[in-house]
């Protein structure tokens, strides 16, 4: 997939952009903001990493495109912390309802 964020394009694994996009709506709904660091590709197809600012203010999406051969980018343990930190944000904690009627 690819990730275009503040006019510029970025390629990544499926996972990887679907795991960063939910992250950036979690941070957006809880007001939050976050840089996260996340492996790309370049336009030589060399392994980099790209660090994005997400949150409220994010403008970001996340794009199919052709695959020019390269293997899938993948990496579990980005999209397990993303993962896990968007859940943090989503799931009630214990004495959440009991604080919401206080």
């Amino acid at each position: 997939m690819q990730i275009v964020y503040a006019g510029t394009e970025f390629l990544t694994g499926d996972a990887i952009a679907r795991a960063l996009v939910e992250y950036s709506r979690a941070l957006a709904r809880a007001g939050s903001s976050e840089s996260i660091e996340v492996p790309i590709r370049d336009a030589n197809g060399n392994l980099e990493s790209a660090v994005f600012l997400v949150g409220p203010a994010s403008q970001i999406v996340a794009r199919h495109v052709e695959s020019d051969g390269a293997a899938e980018l993948t990496d579990e343990a980005v999209v397990s912390e993303l993962t896990t930190r968007t859940q943090r944000l989503t799931r009630p904690h214990p004495g959440q309802f009991l604080e919401d009627w206080i």
